[in-house]
């Protein structure tokens, strides 16, 4: 039998049919459905669970005590913080389940979910955006938008890096770290 192409830490739960890609890290007492597919060189934190019909990209990062629910896709290069916490039923009730008719939210490439931050399902966050720590997001989130607050608001613009943008005219905003430049149209950031 060959040694798997990826780490599961002991007291790990990896369900028959769960797909993860090489050089991927589960720790402990994390559970991974059977249905969910996971790329390559992820780190799942400890006290993870991801559900089935999940779909959760390469180079991801979902810290400890995060549930990633059926429904949910994570895109490539997408960062969870601790306990951050994602939902999948607009108005669950114990007595009428939904029966696996669940909203899809999607966490677009690059975006950071800021610790025990929350996001409402049936929602996309946009490419590279940024949702503070402890904040609630209720609605789409565009490409590079900072958001925080509950209910998280459009605070300012963050470049690809990590780095919150400057702005240097009406329209343009420039990363201090790194130097790309963006433009901002109709509400919409986009790399110059």
């Amino acid at each position: 039998m060959s040694k798997p192409e990826y780490f599961i830490a002991k007291g790990a739960v990896v369900d028959n049919g769960a797909k993860i890609g090489r050089g991927t890290k589960v720790w402990h007492f994390s559970h991974i459905m059977a249905g969910s597919q996971i790329g390559k060189n992820c780190t799942i934190g400890q006290n993870v669970f991801i559900a089935d019909n999940t779909k959760i990209g390469s180079n991801v990062k979902i810290q400890n005590n995060v549930s990633i629910y059926s429904g949910i896709t994570l895109e490539d290069g997408v960062f969870c913080g601790p306990s951050a916490v994602f939902t999948n039923v607009k108005n669950p009730r114990s007595l009428y389940p939904v029966n696996k008719h669940y909203k899809k939210t999607l966490i677009r490439k690059g975006a950071t979910i800021g610790a025990n931050a929350t996001i409402v399902c049936g929602i996309i966050i946009g490419r590279h955006a940024f949702i503070g720590a402890g904040s609630v997001a209720t609605k789409d989130v565009p490409d590079f938008a900072l958001l925080y607050g509950n209910p998280a608001k459009l605070q300012g613009w963050m470049c690809e890096c990590g780095k919150k943008l400057t702005k240097t005219a009406q329209t343009n905003y420039i990363c201090q770290k790194c130097k790309r430049k963006y433009i901002l149209v109709k509400s919409r950031l986009t790399e110059k």
